[in-house]
């Protein structure tokens, strides 16, 4: 045999085996061999984890979505010391080039009003009560995310339907609270 045919032998299996396409097989490794479902059983029994594990990440970024709107509304909220030398709050918006005078009435009682355009905070302050919260819970969202990702890389068709199973569940249950925060 001379080498051209050999060449040609290990290209052939090596094209073979890079073919990108969906199979079905219930005995496809999830993560690491260790983890080869043996039975039909055992393979649905994967397929349920993976169901699970998509409905959480769609869990997380509804908890994220709503932690975050705390951390802003907290923001918002916050009390701020004035400041020597400096102009207090109501003079500084009164003086706002984006402030109108209005009057208020609601069931009869007028008050006078100064409307402020919202503006955007700019860059939030870095806090140790919020911080370190959000890039655990962006790291749990990335692990989670990953784990979902090698599944579906594995092209077992069960797999990739449990996790778009999994996804609609977790949408359809908590999709309403993440539409802020969508990864």
């Amino acid at each position: 045999m001379d080498m051209t045919s050999t060449n040609t032998t290990t290209t052939d299996m090596s094209m073979s085996m890079l073919s990108m396409g969906f199979f079905a097989s219930t005995t496809t490794p999830l993560y690491s061999t260790m983890w080869t479902p043996n039975s039909t059983g055992q393979y649905a029994g994967t397929c349920i984890f993976l169901v699970i594990l998509a409905t959480i990440f769609r869990g997380l970024l509804a908890v994220k979505a709503w932690k975050e709107v705390a951390w802003l509304d907290a923001e918002f909220n916050r009390r701020y010391v004035t400041v020597a030398g400096k102009l207090p709050k109501s003079e500084r918006i009164s003086s706002d080039s984006d402030s109108k005078r209005m009057i208020l009435t609601e069931n009869g009682v007028e008050e006078d009003v100064i409307v402020v355009k919202k503006r955007s905070m700019g860059i939030r302050p870095w806090r140790i009560t919020t911080d370190p919260v959000r890039a655990a819970m962006d790291t749990v969202i990335v692990g989670v995310g990953y784990l979902r990702m090698l599944a579906v890389m594995t092209m077992n068709v069960g797999y990739y339907l449990s996790i778009l199973g999994g996804t609609f569940l977790g949408s359809l249950a908590l999709g309403r609270y993440a539409v802020a925060f969508e990864h």
